[in-house]
């Protein structure tokens, strides 16, 4: 990772190397903490945050599941974000907003230990590379598994353990990515993305439960729907991924990613007809800021 200038932790921008936190943090050691992912593009209208407000609200509600109670309002989160932007010069770049419980007490009550907040940005570019938005991504179904509950609604820390095992998994077997199932044996989500896949023409997605709601299926759900496709939200199988005529991941680092080949089986030669629809349909919304303006919140 390359390093830039400030990163803000708890109402000030610090130096980038001066950005440290205690080795008894709380959420250091249990996973107790809510984070978000945001993407910041340099549009026609000028330097725009994708979907500020929802990344924000589920923020707070993921705190809230944690029953943590944040220090700062939505309105000094936003500005954080602006701040971070502006003062290491970007135009484009990943926004990671992270309500971690500090350096107080161990032991499993979080109630002594401090609500801490902090921003950080980064340039990142294709999270699955620039090959893989172009000609798809290869995936392994994963032996890890989603949980089915409520906290799944939740951006927190401590979720993404398992995601964490399930990409190791897939890239020590040779393949780009992971698929995972949920306790039930449904298809549930990449290890960091949702998934979709569009058979005879319509498109297929796994309904809540076991995901995470992203917005950035939100937004390719939306797109899609514009473009006059089906979207159906349906517990899917294994073998609905295998005997699918396209797959593609959606979310704030993958963006709208095909998938080529799951385990052994060969999807497709590279993008398929209705992702790539999709998929240019968003990059020309990410230009051009619009449609679906109310998107986009530019950095003044």
């Amino acid at each position: 990772m390359d390093e830039l200038k400030k990163i803000w932790i708890d109402g000030k921008l610090l130096d980038w190397k001066d950005a440290n936190v205690h080795v008894l943090t709380h959420t250091l050691h249990y996973g107790s903490g809510a984070f978000e992912g945001i993407r910041c593009y340099n549009t026609k209208k000028g330097t725009s945050i994708f979907r500020l407000k929802e990344h924000i609200d589920r923020l707070y509600k993921s705190a809230d599941a944690l029953l943590m109670k944040v220090p700062y309002s939505k309105q000094e989160i936003t500005k954080a974000i602006f701040d971070v932007i502006k003062s290491n010069d970007l135009k484009e770049c990943y926004i990671r907003p992270i309500i971690y419980f500090g350096y107080g007490s161990m032991g499993l009550n979080t109630i002594p230990c401090p609500v801490n907040c902090s921003v950080i940005c980064w340039k990142w570019g294709a999270y699955l590379g620039e090959d893989g938005l172009k000609k798809g991504i290869t995936t392994k179904v994963s032996v890890q598994k989603r949980l089915v509950g409520p906290l799944n609604k939740a951006k927190i820390c401590g979720n993404y353990f398992v995601s964490s095992l399930a990409k190791r998994e897939a890239l020590a077997a040779k393949f780009d990515e992971a698929i995972m199932l949920d306790t039930n044996g449904n298809v549930a989500e990449g290890s960091g993305e949702n998934i979709f896949l569009v058979k005879n023409g319509k498109i297929y997605t796994p309904k809540e439960g076991a995901i995470l709601m992203g917005i950035t299926r939100d937004s390719a759900i939306v797109i899609a729907r514009d473009l006059g496709y089906e979207v159906i939200e349906k517990e899917l199988k294994v073998s609905d991924l295998y005997s699918a005529d396209e797959i593609f991941f959606t979310g704030t680092a993958a963006e709208v990613t095909p998938v080529r080949q799951v385990d052994d089986e060969k999807i497709s030669d590279g993008i398929g007809p209705v992702t790539e629809k999709i998929q240019k349909k968003f990059f020309e919304m990410i230009k051009n800021g619009e449609p679906h303006s109310e998107w986009f919140t530019v950095v003044k």
